[in-house]
């Protein structure tokens, strides 16, 4: 898992912008036209990745599910058996927490809004996400145990083995499956909606996307959008590494 890490940050922005920056710097007196093209390239990369209006409108492309309306959500139980919230990680060692370690703000996310939905259908809950440090406790366990004691939901089935998005697809179905939950309701953020649904489709399941935090709606940034921000930097790899990983899903799996 290191290995297969490092490689995939080197490989997808920003780590290859910056790549290109060290190139650029390398390759100064020997090949001035191809450092001029590296630095080019590296800079104006991090710099597109830096913009709010970058993030706003390239999310439009991933988040193609639209959000469920209030009337809808008490509507669930007669369209779905079952809420599946999907993973995103887990914080170490919160001081703040007795040193306990919890569910990423992501996740919480997720978790916020599938209460709500859970409170208005009275559809049960399944949590999935395996050993993100390859430790216990799972983020399938820390976020039942969040949902219980912060958003007073509890959670009847936890898939503890997962650690992609494909697996907590198949692996919920094997635990769902059998016991004729075949309708789900997926809990994500909006811009990995298509690759959630499209594997759990491919598990067996039908499929009622539930997305939530959307990234591709006007969000007030001043001077449109134009000034770069620190975190859409973050926010642009987030939806690099899901474009790679759709188009990776369909053909692979």
């Amino acid at each position: 898992m290191p290995i297969r890490y490092l490689i995939k940050q080197m490989i997808l922005p920003p780590g290859i912008l910056f790549l290109l920056l060290i190139a650029a710097w390398w390759l100064r007196r020997s090949w001035p036209r191809l450092s001029a093209l590296c630095f080019v390239l590296g800079l104006g990369g991090l710099w597109a990745m830096s913009l709010p209006i970058v993030v706003e409108r390239s999310a439009r492309l991933l988040e193609t599910e639209p959000a469920l309306s209030r009337e809808q959500w008490a509507q669930l139980a007669t369209r779905a058996d079952a809420i599946v919230i999907l993973g995103a990680g887990r914080e170490r060692g919160d001081p703040a927490w007795d040193q306990l370690d919890q569910p990423t703000g992501v996740a919480m996310e997720r978790m916020r809004y599938a209460a709500q939905l859970a409170r208005a259908s009275g559809l049960p809950v399944l949590t999935t996400g395996g050993l993100h440090f390859g430790s216990p406790p799972s983020e399938a366990q820390l976020m039942a145990d969040a949902l219980q004691r912060d958003l007073g939901v509890d959670v009847r089935w936890k898939e503890e083995r997962s650690r992609t998005t494909w697996e907590n697809a198949q692996m919920s179905a094997e635990m769902l499956l059998p016991q004729g939950i075949k309708r789900v309701v997926v809990v994500t953020q909006a811009w990995h909606m298509q690759r959630s649904r499209w594997s759990f489709e491919q598990a067996g399941f039908e499929v009622v996307p539930a997305p939530m935090g959307f990234l591709g709606r006007e969000h007030g940034r001043p001077y449109g959008g134009w000034l770069p921000e620190s975190k859409s930097i973050w926010q642009s790899g987030q939806l690099l590494n899901e474009a790679v990983g759709l188009l990776g899903y369909r053909l692979f799996y």
